[in-house]
C-alpha cells in the first residue's frame, strides 16, 4: 500500500478554480494508477477522475469532463486535479486513491482502490 495526503481543497466562488494535490509515500507510486473521487453529505462516493501510472491515459465522469484535469508528477510523488469553472454542486470532500492497474478494469469503483487519503473539503458558494 501507499499512503496518500490531499490538501489544496477551500471555500471558493462559484465560477472559480481550485488545484488539488495528494501527496504519496514510498518509493512505488510510479506503479499506481490513481484516484480521485468526491463524497457530499448524504451522498454515496463519487468517482471523479482517474490517471494512468504513467499519466498516458485519462478517464472523466461526464459531470467534470471539460472542466477538470488529473496529472502526476512521479519525481514528486504526487497526483493532481486542477478544477476549474466550479460549480455549487462540486462541494464535497475530495479523496485520491490508488491501485495498480485500474485503469485496466472498474476504476469508477471505490472498492477497487485498496489505498485512500483522509481527504480534503472543497466549497463552492454561488
Amino acid at each position: 500500500q501507499v499512503q496518500l495526503v490531499e490538501s489544496g481543497g477551500g471555500l471558493v466562488q462559484a465560477g472559480g478554480s481550485l488545484r488539488l494535490s495528494c501527496a504519496a509515500s514510498g518509493r512505488t507510486f510510479s506503479s499506481y494508477d490513481m484516484g480521485w473521487f468526491r463524497q457530499a453529505p448524504g451522498k454515496e462516493r463519487e468517482f471523479v477522475a482517474a490517471i494512468s501510472w504513467n499519466g498516458r491515459r485519462t478517464r472523466y465522469a461526464d459531470s467534470v469532463k471539460g472542466r477538470f484535469t488529473i496529472s502526476r508528477d512521479n519525481a514528486k510523488n504526487t497526483v493532481y486535479l486542477q478544477m476549474n469553472s466550479l460549480k455549487p454542486e462540486d462541494t464535497a470532500v475530495y479523496y485520491c486513491a490508488a491501485e495498480s492497474g485500474v485503469l485496466l478494469g472498474s476504476y469508477d469503483y471505490p472498492g477497487s482502490y485498496g489505498s485512500w487519503g483522509q481527504g480534503t473539503q472543497v466549497t463552492v458558494s454561488s
